[in-house]
This record gives structure tokens, sequence and C-alpha cells, in this order.
């Protein structure tokens, strides 16, 4: 039983990294297209920069600028939190990356796929759960109408404490 499940797992595990590696270059080719778009030269440190965030979309981790920027520095030691900060808040405007915001005022960026969605997060344990899951558009009217907004977009976070959080 034990042995089926991990061939199974490892199957599955596969046939992810198979699909991530697939939509790798897409997102690469994303993320030079946009910096091109804002007129950032190709300098070393976004060319650094860009091949990391394709890292960090096949692995699916989540990460803060200061772990990213402390990362590159160890490529480029003269590599300014600046430009990490800069290139990382472009690429968020241009919705190739999330930011997600957690209950306690913190945050961290993750490279999410195309598909419109929110964020699930954990109040103990800051897991991340992409949710497809939305206001439907007759509510975003009304709220425009009541407030006389003109709404061009929204970002809706959930809290609460996941399943691991909740047994210990």
């Amino acid at each position: 039983m034990w042995q089926e499940w991990s061939v199974q797992t490892h199957l599955m595990e596969n046939k992810y990294k198979i699909k991530q590696n697939k939509t790798a270059p897409m997102l690469e080719d994303k993320i030079r297209a946009a910096f091109d778009e804002v007129s950032q030269r190709h300098t070393r440190p976004r060319r650094l920069i860009a091949d990391r965030l394709v890292e960090l979309a096949m692995s699916g981790e989540n990460f803060t600028i200061d772990e990213l920027w402390q990362e590159m520095r160890e490529l480029d030691p003269h590599l300014g939190r600046a430009t990490v900060y800069r290139s990382v808040e472009k690429l968020v405007a241009m919705g190739l990356l999330d930011r997600v915001d957690f209950a306690d005022g913190t945050h961290l960026y993750r490279v999410c796929g195309e598909n419109h969605h929110h964020h699930l997060t954990c109040t103990q344990c800051h897991m991340v759960v992409e949710v497809d899951v939305c206001l439907p558009e007759d509510q975003l009217n009304a709220i425009g109408h009541k407030t006389h907004f003109d709404i061009e977009g929204h970002s809706l976070t959930l809290f609460g404490r996941c399943e691991s959080c909740r047994v210990q």
C-alpha cells in the first residue's frame, strides 16, 4: 500500500514538474518583456532577478524582497536593494507576481498563474492557498456606484488557520 502511494505521488510530482517546465520559458519571456515595456535596461542584475523568479515559479516557493535581495547579492554583491524592490513591484503592477498580505501586516510575493484568483492565508504558519472565489460582478458594480468609484480591479485575501495549525 505505502509503495503504491509513493509511486503514485512520485508520478504526480513528475507530471507537475513537467507542466511547470513547459510554462517556464513563457514566464521568462513575459518577465523580460515586462522589463522591456517599462524601459528597464537588460542589465546583469535584472537578468539574475528574472532567472531567479523563473526558478521560484517552477518550485512554487514564496519569497520576500529581502530574501530575494540576499540571494541575488551572493551572485552580485553590488546589487542594490532598490533595484530588486523596483523590479518586483513593476512585475506586481503588471500582474506577473502577486503580493500576498498576512493578518499580522507582513507580506510576501509569489509567482502565480494567469488565471484570476485570490489567496487564503494561515494566520499562524503563513501557508498560502490560491482560491477561485470572487465577488460577483453586480456586487462590485454596486460598491462602485455607492462609493462613486470606477472600480478597476480588486484583491481579496482571506485569513484563517490551516488544519495543521488548528491541530497543534
